[in-house]
């Protein structure tokens, strides 16, 4: 099952915090703790989960490798997980038909998805470029929890 309409509900509970995991180089796990939410693919419209990530970090480094990840989202004793391949778009990953400007934008949409809120959306922007972010969207393949 992939329906991510109960991992949406659980985003909303703790800030969009969330566990990712990634495969190193050596087959072992690398995790770590990020903001995601719940948005419409910029391709299909379907719903996945996305990220931004900082450019230059182990996750991008191993996602361009090995292009699947999983995400965990808890509030209190309810979790749910979400798996699948990543579909990545960023100044060192370019993607047919997603110029600045869209990039732009869609890195602002994710964002707002986790329940980011800004202030100065120009300095958003300033940061993100200057940071290299990269959206990540976890396109899901397998949906499961408890609950």
């Amino acid at each position: 099952m992939t329906d991510l309409a109960e991992f949406a509900r659980l985003i909303a509970g703790d800030h969009g915090l969330c566990v990712v995991s990634t495969s190193r180089a050596d087959g072992t796990i690398q995790s770590s703790l990020i903001n995601a939410g719940v948005l419409a693919h910029p391709d299909s419209g379907e719903p996945v989960v996305g990220m931004v990530l900082r450019g230059g970090t182990r996750k991008l480094a191993n996602l361009r490798v090995r292009p699947r990840m999983s995400v965990v989202v808890r509030v209190g004793w309810e979790w749910r997980t979400v798996e699948g391949n990543v579909w990545i778009v960023g100044p060192d990953d370019p993607v047919a038909g997603i110029d600045g400007e869209r990039l732009r934008v869609l890195l602002r949409e994710v964002f707002t998805a986790a329940g980011g809120t800004h202030d100065d959306w120009d300095e958003y922007d300033r940061v993100m470029a200057e940071d290299r972010r990269a959206v990540v969207l976890v396109i899901p393949d397998r949906v499961y929890g408890n609950g």
